[in-house]
């Protein structure tokens, strides 16, 4: 976890992003919506968070984020069957946030773009400012992800 001084730089950084059309978007200043223009483009960007929305695979992308590492070496780390932890990389692969490099029988792991990575973390720093409302939050469940009760 990152310290006070950290935390602050990060949220004073005006850290900047290009979207697909060619929109430039600054995040501390909103220099442009934030949200797509169509139904179609809200939707894909809730199904981007429905793939985040799991414990296990928050999990599994934060031990990618560094490194790249075998199944056998998630599996480990989530505690869960081999067959379950597959289904969740295949996911993550499938939407994009992670790539698989296969050398002989295995499968390598890992974060397929350094904003994955940035975007776990400012996660975890906003969580860590609402803890309290979230813990609170009786609308979302913690155990449905993304659903509401």
């Amino acid at each position: 976890m990152l310290g006070h001084e950290q935390n602050a730089n990060i949220r004073s950084s005006g850290f900047v992003m290009q979207s697909q059309g060619e929109r430039q978007v600054v995040a501390s200043g909103r220099s442009s919506p934030l949200l797509p223009s169509s139904a179609v483009g809200i939707s894909l960007l809730a199904k981007f968070f429905r793939a985040l929305g799991d414990p296990v695979r928050l999990r599994l992308l934060e031990f990618l984020v560094d490194e790249e590492h075998t199944v056998t070496e998630c599996v480990s780390l989530a505690g869960l069957s081999q067959g379950r932890v597959s289904t969740h990389l295949a996911c993550l692969a499938d939407c994009g946030f992670v790539q698989v490099r296969r050398e002989g029988r295995y499968a390598y792991y890992r974060v397929s773009d350094q904003r994955v990575g940035e975007l776990v973390m400012s996660a975890h720093l906003l969580a860590a400012d609402n803890a309290r409302a979230l813990a609170g939050c009786l609308r979302i469940d913690a155990g449905e992800p993304g659903g509401l009760d």
